[in-house]
């Protein structure tokens, strides 16, 4: 094992992992709390809408900001790519919303199409706002 490893490389890799994971359980949070519905509620009970969902909305969130890690040049960097990438997620319900406006009774009453077509389009905005990030 290196000194340059141990030096940089190692603490490089804990504080931008720490900082993803924080990020990601503070967009889980914050999505939760702006849907109308209870997702882990609705999920424990076996709602796949709910779970096509908010899987949609993590997996994507994941997406982009894995890309603002791995195209950061500090942490610092990929702290702010991290927080645009976490507002343009939580946009991505606010447009699905627009776009489906009885979405908000579609999930809970399981209607799985509403469901997988939220999860969809959170998936695709991850994907555009990570391929957005690579300059």
């Amino acid at each position: 094992m290196s000194a340059q490893f141990l030096d940089y490389g190692f603490p490089a890799f804990i504080s931008h992992f720490g900082s993803a994971l924080a990020f990601l359980f503070v967009f889980i949070a914050i999505y939760i709390r702006i849907t109308p519905y209870k997702e882990i509620a609705l999920i424990r009970e076996g709602n796949t809408a709910a779970a096509a969902s908010l899987s949609g909305a993590v997996l994507g969130y994941c997406i982009a900001l894995a890309s603002s890690v791995a195209h950061s040049v500090d942490l610092m960097d990929m702290l702010i790519w991290g927080g645009i990438a976490l507002v343009i997620q939580l946009l991505a319900f606010f447009v699905a919303r627009l776009l489906l406006p009885d979405l908000i009774k579609d999930v809970p009453e399981n209607k799985l199409a509403s469901g997988i077509f939220l999860g969809a389009l959170s998936l695709g905005m991850g994907i555009l706002n990570a391929a957005c990030q690579s300059y």
